[in-house]
């Protein structure tokens, strides 16, 4: 009987030694990982940290966890939503408004992304714009009339600056994520490019606009609702003027999430509004 056992025991440890002549197999990742390991954890020097541009390979992984459940979102989207309609300025429930409602404009948004080249080298490289990656002061050198100089003449003009615009926070995917980021950092653009200023009838009319062109509930809702507190006279131009012109130049206007704004800095505004579709404004007093 105790032979018996004798035999068995290296038998054993000679079963268990077998795979790799006594050298333990690795455990972990398969040597049939992804090929592109060093696309997965390329950065764009013009991206900011945190911000990477997606490996195909993996993109069905990039998963952004929100912490919310839907019915915590649908309550979120009802409260922001009575508050941004009471406050349009209050930018913290305009956010959150645009997250929680955008769930079927957001990926429409971020396919036209993907099916224009410039929209999709956008959406790989995935620019911010913010006061850091601005140059400010070479943008403040640049012609009169060009992209560059009007766009910080409205940021000082109105004293409102891109680091206003919040992170996305209830967004799980991560794509979707950034569609919705460059949504708020081009804001501001499009006042320049529309001539609008940021008071309410200025907001109303790019509310206007930018509800044809993303069909964000958001927009929808500011363009609805923003004029309820526009006096008898700012209604009638709106109604006559500003909002016929806004939804012409969005229905004509190509999708203004493709255009690589930090590329276009020197063209002037004339120019990218008839290269993007946008109709001169008015000649009105907003």
């Amino acid at each position: 009987m105790l032979r018996g056992v004798a035999v068995r025991v290296p038998l054993l440890r000679a079963v268990r030694g077998a795979p790799g002549k006594g050298t333990p197999r690795p455990r972990g990742r398969s040597s049939r990982g992804c090929r592109d390991s060093e696309l997965c954890h390329r950065r764009s020097p013009q991206a900011e940290p945190g911000w990477a541009a997606p490996c195909p390979a993996l993109r069905r992984r990039r998963r952004r966890k929100s912490g919310s459940s839907p019915l915590q979102k649908a309550l979120l989207a009802a409260g922001s939503a009575c508050v941004a309609l009471w406050d349009p300025y209050r930018h913290d429930m305009v956010a959150v408004l645009g997250e929680t409602t955008g769930c079927l404009a957001l990926p429409k948004l971020r396919d036209r992304m993907r099916n224009d080249p410039e929209g999709y080298r956008i959406l790989q490289e995935r620019p911010r714009i913010r006061l850091s990656t601005l140059d400010m002061a070479r943008l403040r050198g640049l012609p009169d009339g060009t992209l560059g100089r009007e766009y910080v003449r409205f940021l000082e003009d109105n004293k409102v600056s891109p680091d206003t615009r919040m992170p996305a926070k209830f967004v799980d995917d991560e794509e979707l994520a950034y569609v919705i980021q460059r949504y708020r950092e081009v804001h501001d653009l499009m006042h320049t490019l529309l001539g609008m200023p940021t008071n309410m009838l200025g907001e109303v009319v790019v509310k206007w606009f930018e509800a044809v062109q993303t069909g964000l509930p958001m927009c929808v809702l500011g363009a609805a609702f923003g004029p309820i507190r526009l006096n008898a006279r700012k209604l009638q131009v709106l109604a006559t003027e500003l909002v016929p012109w806004a939804v012409r130049s969005g229905r004509n206007a190509s999708c203004v999430l493709n255009v690589y704004y930090e590329q276009r800095w020197e063209q002037s505004v004339e120019s990218l509004r008839e290269e993007i579709g946008i109709f001169p404004p008015p000649a009105v007093r907003v």
